[in-house]
């Protein structure tokens, strides 16, 4: 598989950072930074399929997810920055400055939009932090109607790096994709299987196509259309590496592709998997799977 040399670089940080940070239930976290996001409606309820009805609907979130395993960790403490870009991450979309796009974690939870001119806030029914207004930002130029939100670190905000999207670099960053006013379903789905039952709270790490990250954990929710497994919502076209290792309740035995194709482990024991995402067609839902066997 062809990489650019930002999605190859990345990677090789993934290699260094293994299992040392993470808790021992979950996989081996390979990303430069831990934890996860979401989008979700002002209240921290997931949204189905990640599709909203307007810009205004949708909120960032940070945590876990539904089923992950309850020490698995959120975003590290600390302040970061968001911004709203389309799937390319080339077009910038948030309207206001940097500065007003701004929030705080205490105990892996967001608490609260800060900076000079700070967002509108929610409170999460879940875990009691906040949820944070994605909006002011344009119309995505994406004709699937998919739009890229992402987070970095402040200290990790740079505008001289190689290869940043608006100051964010993507190996430092986190992303998530949704939908405004768009059905059509493109997604990612990992599955664990162990004799032959479809495993809960198994993680998932995605790598976008621009070499930032996410993870996603296998749950069973479905009035979200998650029927034990790992949702990649609305990818952009192009490939996408799904990272995947052994973890509590799964020891790999063998990994399926989206093409069928088994992979190997690499020499640190992740299983990379290479999903090459066909550009969009009007109206199409297309599913890709990846398949992992535990014993």
């Amino acid at each position: 598989m062809s990489r650019t040399p930002l999605v190859a670089a990345a990677l090789v940080s993934m290699a260094a950072l293994l299992v040392t940070s993470q808790p021992s239930s979950a996989a081996p976290d390979p990303a430069p930074v831990s934890g996860a996001i979401f989008t979700s409606d002002s209240s921290g309820e997931p949204v189905n399929l990640n599709h909203y009805a307007s810009k205004e609907d949708v909120y960032l979130n940070g945590g876990p997810g539904i089923n992950a395993p309850d020490d698995a960790a959120g975003l590290p403490d600390g302040t970061y920055y968001f911004q709203v870009t389309d799937p390319s991450g080339r077009t910038l979309l948030s309207t206001d400055p940097i500065e007003c796009r701004q929030f705080t974690v205490v105990g892996g939870v967001i608490q609260d939009a800060t900076g000079t001119c700070p967002h509108v806030t929610g409170e999460d029914g879940e875990d009691g932090g906040a949820t944070v207004q994605l909006f002011p930002y344009n119309n995505t130029p994406n004709n699937g109607g998919v739009y890229k939100v992402w987070v970095t670190p402040i200290g990790s905000y740079d505008c001289d790096t190689a290869g940043n999207k608006h100051c964010f670099v993507p190996r430092q960053s986190k992303t998530d994709n949704f939908k405004v006013l768009e059905d059509a379903t493109v997604e990612i789905d990992a599955r664990f299987w162990k004799n032959g039952v479809a495993q809960l709270g198994m993680a998932a790490y995605w790598t976008d196509t621009n070499g930032a990250s996410n993870v996603k954990y296998s749950e069973y929710a479905p009035e979200l259309l998650a029927f034990r497994e790992a949702h990649i919502e609305a990818v952009e076209p192009g490939t996408h590496v799904v990272t995947v290792g052994d973890q509590d309740g799964c020891t790999i035995s063998k990994v399926r592709g989206a093409r069928g194709e088994n992979v190997r482990a690499g020499k640190d024991g992740l299983y990379r998997v290479a999903v090459d995402v066909a550009v969009w067609r009007a109206g199409a839902d297309v599913t890709y799977r990846v398949e992992v066997t535990c014993r």
